[in-house]
Parts: structure tokens; sequence; C-alpha cells
């Protein structure tokens, strides 16, 4: 198996950049989840509007494609590409043994809770006239909606129990894809590069396709990447932040950084 992913380091920066849309999608729903339960916890009215409109958010990402079938077979690969690994020499048995173990769990779990595991969100009067209201500025205020504005104003603990429902029926989806994600980087493969003049190409090899880049800085570096191109092929700009009222500029010297390719 792949070495193990950096550990998190508060002195330094990770930049992620999905190849496809499958991990963009798994990448912004594991972020909106995280969101919600932050906000769920503060256990105050201001928080738990903001874990609704993150919770409206996961909502409208998976009402646009499968994406419960798509966890589905990217944990069906993940399993067979780990089942393969059994029979290499100097394979950790005991790790490989509680991977397997744990993806299993994670598959039967999403396919216990069937194709409509969030048609209670979306039968839900109170959640679809929240949803209708947020997409105007302003739109969820007392005013607007009265309901709305009675429950916030319920004990933090009736709230928060409410919502841990909901939560609930993302779980098995949303404990999937963070799953996935961390194996994901796990398997990713590091390198130090340089970036001349602060501008870097790569070319992907197609037999072997990826799907995430992971670029690490220093934090005290002050330099951001800007990243385009796709599945075949990414430019790379580093930019030197100059503050909120001047705009970035490209860094005119070479630029040492950790690239990790994570198919």
């Amino acid at each position: 198996m792949a070495s193990e992913a950096p550990a998190a380091d508060p002195g330094v920066l990770i930049f992620e950049q999905p190849l496809n849309e499958r991990m963009r999608t798994f990448l912004r729903l594991d972020f909106l989840y995280n969101q919600a339960l932050h906000h769920n916890e503060m256990a105050s009215q201001w928080g738990s509007r903001a874990a609704m409109a993150s919770l409206i958010d996961i909502l409208a990402i998976t009402t646009r494609g499968d994406v419960r079938s798509d966890v589905l077979k990217e944990l069906e690969s993940q399993l067979t590409t780990l089942n393969e690994f059994q029979s290499n020499p100097g394979v950790d048995r005991q790790r490989l043994k509680t991977l397997l173990s744990n993806l299993m769990r994670l598959r039967t779990d999403l396919m216990s809770a069937g194709s409509a595991f969030l048609q209670p969100l979306r039968d839900s009067e109170f959640v679809g006239a929240i949803k209708l209201r947020s997409a105007i500025p302003g739109g969820t205020c007392e005013f607007d909606l009265p309901d709305y504005y009675f429950w916030l104003a319920q004990p933090a603990e009736a709230r928060m129990r409410t919502f841990n429902q909901w939560l609930g029926l993302l779980r098995p989806l949303c404990d999937a894809i963070a799953e996935l994600l961390w194996l994901t980087r796990q398997n990713g493969r590091s390198r130090q590069e340089n970036a001349t003049s602060g501008t870097f190409a790569i070319t992907f090899d197609r037999d072997n396709p990826l799907q995430l880049l992971r670029i690490l800085l220093p934090a005290s570096a002050g330099l951001y990447p800007e990243i385009s191109g796709s599945h075949h092929r990414c430019s790379i700009r580093f930019l030197t932040w100059n503050g909120l009222a001047t705009r970035p500029t490209q860094s005119q010297a070479d630029v040492p950084f950790t690239l990790t390719c994570c198919p």
C-alpha cells in the first residue's frame, strides 16, 4: 500500500484540487456536513441557522445526481483494491483487515438506508419552506418564516435533538464519503517540486487517472496556488497575498512546494 500522507501541521496550508466531478461532489458534501456538525454543536440560535444553511446546501447537491450510487461504486472499488493486497508479502494484515471491515460496514449502512434515505427531509414542509426562502437575500427573517423563528426560540437541547435526527439521515452517506476521502489522501504519493517564477505545469498519465491534487505550502510563505485544468493536465500559478485591498500578484521567485497526487 502507498505510504501514509503527511500528518497535519498547523504551520502548513494544504490546498486541494479535485480532478473529476465525483471527487468535487464528495469534497463539497464533506465540507458542508462538517460545517453543519460544527454549527449545531454551538447550541445557539445563530448556530442553528448556520447549520440549517449547510443542510439546505447538502440537499441541493444530493438532488443533482445519484450521489448514493456513486459512493457505493467507490466503496466497491476500494474494497476490490484492498482485497488484492491480501496476497502481497509485507502487508500489515491487521490494519488491512480493519480497513476492509470498516468499508464493508459503511457499505452495509448505506445500502440499508435505501435509495430514499433523504425523502423525509425532502418531504418536510418546514425544511422546504426554509429552503425556498433561503434563495432570497435575508429571506429567512422572522417576518418571512414565523414558524422557523418559533423553532429557533425553543431550548437549545430540543433544537439540537431535532437537527441530530436530520443529520442521522445523512450520516451513512457522509461517513462513507469521509472514509473514501481519507483513503484517497492516504494513497497519495508526495514529492518536492519547484515552480519556476511561480508557475508549474503537470501532465497526467491517462492510463493511471488521478482524483485529487494536494499542494502543501508553509503558512508563512504568504502564497496560495491558483489551479486550472482537467484530469489530463493542470497548471498552477502561485500568487502573493497582498491583503484585502490590493490585488494578488504572481510570484516572480521560484516557489518550492510539496505536491501530492492521489489516485
